[in-house]
């Protein structure tokens, strides 16, 4: 993942998309911070993302520095390469010349960048409650610009100013995602199916796929969507005992182990370890 700061163009054009978290009011850019007409400033952190998650906003479960760490080592490896190409492969036939993308949940920026490098003309949004991951969502792309938010609160973006969202293993929010897509914008969204790392969760004790993730995922969008496309994306990995530790610590399951217990879990499997990696990537149309 290129470390570059984000083009002073496409900074100006994620501005435009952006509203104020307080009035709604546009932002523009005023001494190292974003202000809108009615006075609320925000600051921008030296790593490059808007600060727009205020002290009385608070970020609920967001990565840690560990596992944004973690993440990095993962995803810098390469294991999640294809998954990232198949995510923009799906996004391509929907994005127009010179769009924007906005991915809710964004991360460290790696599967934005992934869908920018497929679309020369486009620009990404990134929004996340963490700020270890903006640290490098801000950095990930020379075409993508980062901001902290919680993407289950309505979100500081201004209406039908989208051209696609992403959303890749992280919090849907079908009423807002559909009040800031332009009409017939694309939704995509990346859920694991519950072949996803199957074999590596029963033999670490790991937190299971959620069987009715996608039940949920249609209660949610509602009749403000409809369905487009929906592929199983499927590949394997062969992982070190450094690669499974990164892995597991990157995810929510490492709220429910510790270092050490999973160390001497991971010390007991065979290596190196093939491992399965299930997703489904499905494309939604606002209607």
């Amino acid at each position: 993942m290129p470390a570059l700061p984000v083009a002073p163009e496409a900074r100006l054009r994620l501005l435009d998309v952006l509203a104020c978290p307080h009035c709604g009011e546009r932002l523009a850019l005023a001494d190292g911070s974003v202000r809108c007409a009615g006075r609320h400033s925000f600051d921008v952190a030296r790593q490059g993302y808007v600060g727009l998650l205020t002290g009385n906003m608070r970020a609920g479960s967001a990565d840690t520095a560990d596992m944004v760490r973690a993440r990095t080592a993962f995803l810098g490896a390469g294991h999640y390469a294809p998954l990232a190409g198949a995510l923009a492969g799906a996004v391509a036939p929907h994005c127009p010349d010179g769009g924007t993308l906005l991915d809710a949940g964004a991360g460290t920026g790696y599967y934005l960048a992934a869908a920018l490098d497929a679309l020369p003309g486009a620009v990404g949004l990134g929004l996340d409650a963490s700020k270890y991951a903006l640290r490098q969502a801000a950095r990930a792309h020379p075409r993508a610009w980062a901001a902290t938010w919680d993407v289950w609160r309505p979100l500081p973006v201004r209406g039908g100013s989208v051209d696609v969202v992403l959303n890749v293993f992280a919090p849907r929010n079908g009423e807002e995602f559909h009040r800031v897509l332009r009409p017939g914008g694309a939704l995509v969204v990346v859920t694991p199916t519950a072949r996803h790392l199957a074999g590596l969760r029963e033999s670490l004790g790991l937190l299971a796929v959620d069987a009715d993730k996608e039940d949920r995922l249609r209660r949610t969008l509602g009749d403000r969507f409809e369905p487009v496309d929906a592929e199983t994306h499927e590949h394997t990995v062969v992982l070190s005992a450094e690669d499974v530790m990164n892995l597991v610590l990157m995810g929510p399951s490492a709220r429910h182990v510790t270092p050490d217990e999973l160390g001497e879990r991971v010390a007991a499997l065979a290596q190196p370890l093939p491992v399965t990696v299930s997703c489904l990537v499905s494309v939604y149309r606002a209607v």
